[in-house]
């Protein structure tokens, strides 16, 4: 743009003034074109889209189409049903817009050139076309075109249909589609003109996508009191935790102040579909008062917020929502998508509401079925605490007598939804501390259920208390120490898959992943007791079943390893939240307090919990993969972590040869295209080589 203050002569030559005067001028045309009508220029372009679809518009399409307010569309459509150039028609409870016959005899020679240009000019460009046009005294004048902004509902029905036109190839329409955009097909959005009138209170971590408003509770109980009463109610944490579990389910969000993206709320939400902000370290969540405060608001018990889990934005009051919908295109789009991909997608999902909604978005299997997940179920928790307090062998052995028919039952639901497709299933994985109470009531009560003194009951939470918990006694180190737990655990597997077996008259490979392995004599004794307890299981049941034991590689001495663990795994899975803390020596749930300044500061390009660090982390998967195919070139290895979901981790995978990701349900369809895409763009790198 050339320099417009150094004197009037200059100002009168300046590009930005010439640009403006023009643009006054044309629609100062088009006005007095339209005027003869009694419409303006845009009552026009709203009459030409309506020619375009016989079957009408709604109100939300036209503003979308035309970029303008709701409210002014419907403006407009009131003027022209006056002149009698539109009508409104109902479908069920839909509204829709149409041209009368009236309508289309004001202009049909103008919609005719335009409709000739727009096609010739979508057919150059292959693409949907954005046309700036003007009408002086019946004849069209093109202003300028481009390559049309659109929603991703959009995108994919413009794909589609040039496919089915023949201007463009199917590995075209795939590559257009960006795989983060599908979120806004999967979840419900706001209201965007709400939004723009609606008080901000804070700021987190996009953790899970989404929008949601309700009252804010800061307890599960209240929660399910709440919900029970009819209420929609938002679950309100410094951070949450197995115990939540139950709130967490019924809340329509979450929010916490503390925790990053691999955080328990934000792992459990994402499988949930539920929207969730985490890391919001500019609020304060007192959890006693029961009240946030902000830096300038103290939103109590009961009052509304809205949570964008798409933005991370934290609002005051409610906002409308605009439920996903899925067209017959999507089915169409993903189908191609699955004839390309090559890397498979699995889902991590603890339960058979989860399973569907994966084999729904099109997942090939669960990849990790978390099993602690299914021990905070009110009716089991109870037992779950009296095999932690048990004081020997015996007492314990007899707890989880109890709970192995829940956990048969809980594996036979899943393998019921999931019929042939594989299921890798962990066994327990958290210290047992998380499932005990921490706060003085709640421990009150539960010393007066199981009969022993509160003062015994506080000294044995003190003892299982850890300093980290995350570097702690868990995983396959509760198996060394408790080995009855994971013994009970495989007979339960076992049982369930055989019982589905004959009842479905299916096959069944049951998959049974050892978590937090980082020696290969660890995993030996934990697999030995675990095989024994199967074929004891098997012999007398008199049944046979083909079964894999394999384990999570998320210690980088296990990566270093992998040729050794190989030896006694079938398959890896990479366990990268862990991997990635342990490898940083972040806490996944305390690093989101300054991950966001590592980014403004340029330190980081992005934040490791989020999209796979391929420098480091992905160098030790890369390394252990290859260690792993060495000793064991039946090897079949995949990735279990949240990074399965994210699209350049999808492309890293399938460049690494990997068999498969495994993501939240919701990130399956992401995971899908994200797969396809690296497939073509591997495709295209060759070619140019």
């Amino acid at each position: 743009m050339n320099n417009c203050d150094k004197g009037e002569a200059e100002v009168k030559g300046c590009l930005y003034f010439t640009i403006s005067k023009l643009f006054r001028i044309v629609n100062k045309v088009a006005e007095e074109s339209f005027s003869k009508m009694d419409i303006c220029p845009t009552h026009g372009f709203l009459m030409v889209l309506l020619q375009e679809d016989e079957e009408g518009l709604s109100v939300n399409k036209i503003s979308e189409t035309l970029t303008i307010a709701p409210s002014t569309v419907t403006r407009f459509v009131d003027k022209l049903v006056s002149k009698g150039y539109v009508e409104r028609i109902k479908v069920g409870k839909q509204s829709f817009t149409k041209i009368t016959k009236e309508g289309k005899k004001i202009m049909p020679e103008v919609y005719d050139e335009f409709l000739r240009i727009a096609k010739t000019l979508e057919k150059h460009y292959k693409d949907m076309q954005d046309l700036e046009f003007t009408i002086e005294k019946g004849k069209l004048y093109l202003l300028q075109t481009r390559n049309g902004k659109r929603t991703t509902d959009a995108a994919i029905n413009v794909a589609v249909d040039l496919v089915n036109e023949g201007l463009i190839s199917k590995e075209e329409a795939i590559l257009r589609v960006e795989p983060k955009s599908l979120d806004q097909l999967l979840h419900p959005i706001f209201n965007a003109e709400m939004v723009k009138n609606t008080p901000i209170l804070a700021r987190g971590l996009a953790a899970s996508p989404g929008a949601a408003s309700g009252k804010v509770y800061f307890h599960s109980k209240d929660i399910v009191d709440a919900v029970k009463a009819g209420e929609k109610v938002i679950l309100v944490r410094q951070e949450t935790s197995p115990e939540d579990i139950e709130g967490m389910v019924e809340a329509e969000g979450i929010l916490t102040a503390r925790g990053g993206m691999t955080s328990h709320a934000a792992v459990v939400a994402r499988g949930m579909g539920k929207c969730c902000i985490a890391g919001a370290s500019e609020i304060k969540v007192d959890e006693i008062e029961r009240v946030i405060k902000t830096q300038n608001e103290v939103i109590k018990e009961g009052d509304v917020i809205s949570l964008d889990g798409t933005t991370g934005i934290i609002y005051k009051g409610a906002i409308e929502k605009l439920n996903p919908q899925l067209t017959g295109n999507f089915k169409i789009f993903m189908d191609w998508v699955n004839e390309i991909k090559v890397l498979g997608v699995r889902a991590n999902a603890d339960n058979p509401r989860d399973a569907k909604q994966a084999v729904e978005f099109g997942a090939e299997g669960i990849g990790l079925c978390r099993t602690e997940h299914m021990f905070f179920d009110k009716d089991r928790i109870p037992v779950v605490r009296q095999m932690i307090l048990s004081e020997n062998t015996e007492q314990r052995v007899e707890a989880l007598e109890k709970i192995r028919p829940m956990q048969e039952k809980d594996f036979y639901d899943i393998y019921s939804v999931l019929k042939e497709k594989s299921v890798t299933i962990r066994l327990l994985d958290p210290p047992l501390h998380e499932f005990l109470p921490y706060e003085d009531e709640d421990i009150k009560n539960l010393a007066k259920e199981m009969n022993i003194e509160e003062s015994h009951l506080r000294d044995v939470i003190t003892d299982l208390e850890e300093v980290n918990p995350m570097l702690g006694h868990r995983g396959c180190r509760l198996a060394v120490t408790y080995p009855e737990i994971y013994r009970m655990q495989a007979k339960a597997i076992i049982n369930a898959a055989i019982k589905a077996q004959k009842d479905l008259n299916i096959s069944i490979t049951p998959e049974i992943m050892i978590p937090l392995v980082g020696e290969i004599e660890e995993l030996k004794y934990v697999k030995r007791e675990i095989v024994e307890e199967i074929e004891m299981t098997l012999k007398e049941l008199n049944e046979n079943i083909k079964y894999k034991i394999g384990t999570m590689i998320e210690i980088p001495r296990a990566a270093l390893l992998a040729d050794e663990i190989a030896t006694e795994a079938e398959f890896f899975s990479y366990g990268t939240n862990d991997l990635t803390q342990m490898t940083f020596g972040f806490s996944r749930d305390d690093a989101g307090k300054f991950l966001n300044e590592y980014e403004n500061k340029k330190i980081f390009d992005f934040n490791p919990f989020a999209k796979l660090d391929q420098k480091g982390v992905g160098k030790l998967v890369k390394m252990s993969f290859k260690l792993g195919r060495e000793t064991n070139p039946h090897l079949h290895v995949g990735i279990c972590g949240e990074h399965g979901g994210d699209p350049k981790s999808v492309e890293f995978c399938h460049e690494l040869g990997l068999q498969y990701v495994s993501c939240s349900p919701f990130r399956v369809p992401i995971a899908r295209l994200a797969a396809a895409q690296a497939v073509l763009k591997e495709s295209e790198n060759s070619k140019a080589e």
